[in-house]
């Protein structure tokens, strides 16, 4: 089965400004957090918030015993924020700044005395709000017979609520210019909600069904619904993936995907992993089956981790690499697993199939884990005393990651490894490169040497860009449980120049080294792997290829790739 995404699927910007000023509330402002109605129209959303302590207020109350309001996405009246602030709460406003443009646009024309018309859902809560800002001036409009039910105006303005369906508000514009020429239209639907609406036209055309993912009340996602519906393809929408009609979409070859702009990523990559499924669940596909299981196991990331490790010693000229490729994959497969028993709570949303499958087999894996770390540590010791304390050292490190180190007494906010900002891909980092470049010829030499520190760049920027890629991919469900990864300090866009920048300097480095014979002449045949790492960059930041099991094996998969390189090389 063909899975396809729209590229406009998901969070919209404000939404997304919205939870994110939510979810940095706590830290922020005067607790107990409050928001003002629901933030957004996700029942999930809405869920996760009431779980980390963040409750919704319906009513204002006389007097409030401190505290913080958030503003929902949609907006309020403007009487109700000064009902806040007078209860005695601090107001954050996390209006759309869509919305507010339409909030300004009602606000100085209503002050004028024009009187104005909102194309909307009467009950919609940006619509309410809007009418605050319109006063007695304000009038609502859901179809046809309500615009027609108007009285004509002397002077007044059309706008529409910002999710409303283009086609109907076209139809709804031809009619008051024909009727009312003296009429003021704005053009106040957002353009994220034009190009979701036309995008699902254009999907219908190359699939065999539809599914729109979002909230039952989430007014743009309906409008999707009902654009779905109306190209005459099967539609189906759901809020999450146990609601997935799998026996009518088993039969589909193409199935396309668009979510409203109040759904997380989280939700849509569940989706996407269910239908992944599809194929293994009914034909039990021995290639899937087999690359997920690698890849749950992090049998496969361990085997990118020798091959990594094989082919540093090849450019550093090591003699008797064996030991070394065995102790650099058995210290992946060991600390790969503990993280991930000990740190599944991303996972929740990022990877539910990881999660259940650590949940399910945990003593089977913390066994494995167990024997990987310490068959490592025990061939180090047979190689000296210095080979066996750097992994000693490097294993506890990785295993304190989860781990309190610091009571609460002394720190809130930074008690463990993977609190301090960007930790997670700089420790993954260094780690696997000291195992695979620096821990060899230490153990061999007994001392540093500049092609040393080329080949760590090499392989720890390969480690870092592979890391950072699916930082990225996980980038809500890390922001939900707290964790500050360097996509989300930097924000999606950067990191991806970043990334793609350190790989181009990566090749320039390969080509240097091997061209004034710093380095092993094998630098010139391994610039393929940087170079594939950035072809599956752009191939993912274009849509061609899905968040999945697919993308994460391809990734791994150009580590396994420059130990295939190398053993051709050295034939």
């Amino acid at each position: 089965m063909k899975i396809l995404i729209a590229k406009t699927a998901g969070f919209c910007m404000g939404v997304r400004r919205a939870v994110e000023m939510v979810l940095d509330a706590p830290g922020k402002h005067e607790t107990p957090i409050f928001t003002y109605g629901p933030l957004i129209h996700n029942p999930q959303v809405l869920n996760l918030l009431e779980e980390k302590g963040i409750s919704v207020i319906n009513d204002i109350p006389s007097k409030a015993e401190g505290g913080t309001v958030l503003i929902r996405a949609h907006g309020v009246p403007p009487q109700a924020k000064d009902r806040l602030r007078a209860a005695g709460f601090t107001v954050i406003d996390a209006t759309c700044p869509r919305v507010i443009k339409v909030q300004t646009i009602i606000g100085k024309h209503a002050g004028q005395g024009y009187e104005v018309i909102i194309i909307g859902d009467r009950d919609h809560p940006e619509v309410i709000g809007l009418l605050g800002y319109a006063g007695e001036k304000g009038h609502v409009a859901g179809n046809m017979n309500d615009l027609d039910a108007l009285p004509a105006f002397e002077k007044a303005i059309i706008v529409a609520q910002t999710t409303q369906n283009i086609l109907f508000f076209e139809s709804v514009k031809e009619r008051v210019i024909r009727k009312f020429p003296h009429y003021k239209i704005f053009d106040t639907i957002c353009d994220s909600t034009g190009k979701r609406q036309a995008e699902v036209k254009c999907l219908a055309d190359s699939v065999d069904a539809l599914i729109v993912v979002g909230g039952r009340n989430s007014g743009n996602t309906q409008r999707l619904v009902e654009i779905a519906e109306q190209t005459g393809k099967p539609a189906y929408h759901v809020e999450t993936e146990t609601e997935l009609d799998l026996k009518s979409l088993a039969s589909a070859q193409c199935v396309g995907i668009t979510a409203g702009a109040s759904t997380p990523n989280w939700i849509i990559k569940r989706i996407c992993r269910t239908l992944e499924m599809l194929p293994f669940n009914k034909h039990r596909g021995w290639l899937f089956s087999i690359q997920r299981t690698l890849l749950l196991t992090n049998i496969y990331v361990s085997l990118g981790a020798g091959c990594l490790c094989y082919t540093c010693s090849k450019l550093l000229g090591i003699p008797n690499y064996y030991s070394y490729v065995f102790i650099s994959m058995l210290y992946v497969q060991s600390m790969h697993i503990f993280n991930n028993l000990t740190g599944t709570e991303a996972d929740h949303y990022n990877d539910p199939d990881r999660a259940l499958f650590y949940n399910t087999h945990k003593v089977f894996l913390a066994v494995l884990g167990f024997i990987a770390g310490a068959a490592g540590l025990i061939k180090a010791y047979t190689m000296g005393l210095f080979p066996f304390m750097i992994l000693l050292v490097m294993s506890a490190m990785g295993l304190s990651y989860n781990l309190r180190l610091i009571p609460e007494r002394f720190s809130s906010n930074f008690r463990r490894i993977r609190d301090i900002p960007g930790a997670k891909t700089l420790l993954i980092t260094m780690a696997w490169g000291i195992v695979t470049a620096i821990f060899p010829p230490l153990s061999v030499w007994g001392r540093f040497d500049p092609s040393i520190v080329l080949v760590f760049i090499w392989s720890a920027g390969m480690v870092f860009v592979r890391t950072a890629l699916f930082d990225i991919l996980d980038m809500q469900g890390d922001q939900i449980v707290g964790k500050d990864t360097i996509p989300i300090l930097m924000g999606e866009k950067r990191t991806m120049r970043f990334l793609k920048s350190i790989l181009a300097g990566i090749i320039v480095t390969l080509f240097l080294s091997g061209a004034f014979h710093l380095i092993s002449s094998l630098a010139f045949a391994i610039a393929i792997c940087p170079l594939f790492l950035y072809i599956v960059l752009l191939v993912y930041e274009r849509g061609y290829m899905l968040p999945g099991i697919q993308l994460e094996f391809l990734v791994e998969t150009h580590f396994v790739l420059t130990g295939v390189i190398t053993l051709v090389s050295c034939q």
